[in-house]
């Protein structure tokens, strides 16, 4: 989880959250949820999260979206790390839906 902060704080990713999910849902451990400023920032984030994962070794990590420059999704294994416009972060709003009622 802190190689994934580190490497969102170093691109200079906008309000980062990181949401527990363990227990709560199979798919993963937790989500980490940022904003890039722009779709070549929504991009960059992305690309270089995986690309720093392969090179500390775990391997190839999959990224969605990133073409589009919307919402970047990194498959993290446990963690999965959304990057979004923060235009289309508003409109998902991740957050509300995993918040604890």
């Amino acid at each position: 989880m802190k190689r994934i902060r580190n490497s969102l704080e170093d691109d200079k990713a906008e309000e980062i959250v990181t949401i527990d999910l363990a227990g709560r849902s199979s798919l993963c451990d937790a989500v980490v949820i940022a904003s890039g400023r722009s779709s070549r920032h929504v991009m960059s984030i992305a690309e270089h999260l995986a690309r720093r994962l392969k090179e500390e070794g775990y391997g190839t990590r999959p990224v969605n979206g990133a073409a589009q420059g919307d919402w970047a999704l990194v498959d993290a294994g446990d963690v999965i790390v959304h990057v979004f416009r923060p235009e289309v972060r508003d409109y998902y709003d991740l957050e509300g839906m995993w918040s604890v009622q």
